[in-house]
């Protein structure tokens, strides 16, 4: 089985190639634009199965099949639901939304694999059934949202809950949750992909560097160039700024 995933935010494939492989799927190819995807497709046989992101960095993904007939089966993978009717259109085996849950990817893609026999002639024919229509269209795409993290610790396996988190911190290149009981712990994530992931009414991300939780919220100053600094209950490796340009949108946030 062919693979690609086209998704303009490269942490986001990286992080979707490793869940694949979990499930024993081998991702030849990532691209990242409508532009680029359609050079691709011009010049390459077309996968099996593609992991498509809706909104693309030059436009949404949808150009594509305007310049190229595909017929690969295809998982949406994105974190907008109104366009879940035109994706029927298409060879849709199912339509994700960020963030993807593990399970969720599990069952879309044995849906897959389990259709290739009764569907596969050409790579054509994989719409959603009826079943599928009527459920996504009654539900009103609730998102789900990321309510705990696992963390390794030498040989062994930690798991965090949202409400034992005081911050998300990027360092050096890498991300790490702050606790309430003053620990730092390394993630495989980015705080572009936990902005996805995390309910932001209850997270704001208030810099480059951080997110907190409301919950975290200890106290506000008012802080030079009209910004704000956060105190939170244990962290103090470095100050806590909410830049310039976030502060109305964070005072909206407080309420």
């Amino acid at each position: 089985m062919t693979t690609l995933i086209i998704e303009d935010e490269k942490p986001a494939a990286r992080l979707l190639q490793r869940k694949l492989e979990k499930l024993e799927i081998v991702v030849e190819t990532m691209l990242h634009s409508v532009e680029e995807s359609i050079d691709w497709f011009g010049n390459n046989e077309h996968p099996d199965l593609i992991f498509l992101d809706i909104q693309l960095s030059d436009g949404l993904s949808f150009e594509i099949f305007e310049k190229i007939d595909i017929k690969s089966a295809i998982i949406f993978t994105t974190a907008y639901d109104e366009y879940a009717l035109k994706a029927f259109k298409l060879n849709s085996i199912d339509y994700l939304l960020k963030p993807i849950d593990e399970d969720d990817l599990e069952i879309a893609v044995q849906k897959y694999r389990t259709r290739i026999p009764q569907q596969h002639s050409g790579n054509q024919n994989f719409q959603l059934d009826f079943e599928q229509i009527r459920r996504m269209l009654s539900n009103p795409f609730e998102k789900t949202y990321k309510k705990r993290f696992t963390v390794k610790i030498g040989q062994h396996l930690k798991i965090i809950t949202t409400d034992e988190i005081e911050c998300f911190f990027s360092e050096n290149k890498g991300t790490y949750i702050h606790t309430f009981d003053n620990r730092n712990y390394l993630i495989d994530s980015t705080l572009e992909i936990l902005e996805q992931e995390l309910d932001m009414k209850d997270f704001f991300r208030v810099s480059r560097k951080y997110i907190v939780p409301l919950l975290a919220v200890k106290e506000i100053q008012v802080y030079t160039n009209s910004r704000l600094k956060v105190i939170l209950p244990s962290y103090k490796e470095d100050e806590v700024i909410v830049s310039r340009e976030k502060v109305q949108d964070f005072k909206c946030w407080l309420g």
